[in-house]
């Protein structure tokens, strides 16, 4: 049986999680009508995507925030929001002596992107990184969707297109948040050593937090406590993506580069989606090409023996010795007449074999008109129709080596 003192307690929690939402609610309504008054409804005209990224102290934002603009082919520059709490606005702000909180935070973002060349596509840092900025944003992708269906059937649907919100976390455990933290601070110090010592290049900024290991930690636990449970909380909401960013450059890029595959039915309208739903994507295609190609083979041997072993035969002596004069360029074109491939079962048993050896091979079959004889009474030329068929068959070339 629950204790009536325990009762409070629990009724407090929820009482603060609502709380939050009200307020989120309120901050939210605030910034959309200011937005609305200064710029008008039909110039609310945000990105088509949004990457909304975080990551650990040391996790490598920096570094990787381009390859992922690269991934994503989104050309506009990162809004940083710390930047944002460093620009004319916000020093305004700090001048009138108010504190930029998460309103003032939400309202100089929102504002920020409506600048046009975000219209592709944006990469955001730093964004959500408290409760009540996570409720805000669940409201402006709401009211964005509101905005697309309100001019979706009119002439400025172009500029009201249904928004896509991915969530992106870099994630590294303390120990090498603490590590990659330090080694910043050295390097940052040894290069304003070398510039003071040489009169050449800016200085850069040195944080107390690189240099002190416990205060690197401090950094990490509440980027933990803020940050991380903030993006979690959002990944039954939005898409989420969970970037191990440990490991060195080129992994991490590649762990990038999976987690951003072109995936049609996160970004597409369900409308179009569904048109072209049935045509397989390439990838899907492939994962299981090479079970499937040896499925086929040992069908051609056990149901097809006969014409099987004809097809080896004429592809070993008279097309690979061919491919063999051709094989520097990796590229060599084979006309046959042969009859056999006038069953096009043989023709699907060459381009297997072909692939299971490593090559690639295509087929183009043109027909040729050849004279037998004329007609003497109507001198009409008769003809008979035949087939060539020119194979192209590519591979890996020959590397040829130079001595020195």
């Amino acid at each position: 049986m629950t204790k009536p003192a325990d009762q409070p307690a629990s009724k407090s929690i929820a009482s603060a999680a609502d709380l939050e939402i009200k307020d989120a609610q309120l901050i939210f309504t605030a910034v959309w009508d200011d937005l609305i008054e200064k710029c008008g409804r039909d110039h609310l005209r945000f990105p088509r995507e949004f990457i909304w990224l975080g990551g650990a102290p040391g996790a490598g934002k920096g570094t990787n925030t381009p390859f992922i603009a690269e991934t994503r082919s989104i050309t506009a520059p990162p809004v940083v929001i710390s930047d944002l709490l460093t620009s004319p606005q916000a020093v305004a702000i700090k001048n009138a002596g108010k504190m930029v909180g998460d309103r003032e935070v939400i309202g100089l973002l929102f504002e920020e992107l409506l600048d046009p060349k975000y219209h592709d596509g944006v990469i955001v840092d730093g964004f959500p990184r408290t409760k009540v900025q996570v409720e805000c944003l669940k409201m402006f992708y709401h009211a964005i969707i509101e905005l697309h269906n309100e001019y979706r059937s009119t002439s400025l649907a172009h500029q009201f297109r249904k928004p896509m919100f991915r969530i992106a976390l870099l994630f590294v455990s303390e120990e090498v948040s603490v590590l990659r933290q330090l080694k910043r601070g050295r390097e940052i110090q040894e290069h304003n050593r070398q510039v003071r010592e040489s009169g050449i290049g800016k200085l850069r900024e040195e944080r107390v937090t690189d240099v002190d290991p416990e205060l690197c930690r401090n950094r990490y636990r509440t980027f933990k406590e803020t940050t991380f449970d903030a993006l979690q909380s959002l990944q039954k909401v939005f898409h989420f993506h969970f970037i191990d960013a440990e490991a060195e450059l080129a992994e991490v890029q590649q762990n990038i580069l999976r987690e951003f595959t072109y995936q049609s039915s996160l970004e597409l309208s369900q409308e179009t989606f569904e048109l072209i739903r049935n045509i397989p994507v390439a990838g899907q295609l492939a994962k299981h090409a090479r079970q499937e190609l040896v499925e086929r083979l040992e069908i051609y041997q056990e149901e097809h023996l006969p014409l099987f072993q004809k097809v080896v035969k004429v592809i070993e002596h008279k097309m690979i010795p061919i491919i063999r004069t051709h094989a520097i360029s990796g590229h060599a074109q084979i006309n046959s007449e042969d009859e056999l491939f006038d069953d096009p079962l043989a023709l699907r048993i060459m381009i297997d074999v072909f692939s299971e050896r490593g090559f690639h091979a295509s087929v183009d079959i043109h027909r040729m008109d050849v004279p037998l004889r004329v007609n003497p009474e109507t001198w009409e030329i008769i003809c008979r129709s035949k087939r060539v068929y020119r194979i192209e068959v590519r591979y890996q070339p020959s590397e040829i080596r130079r001595g020195h």
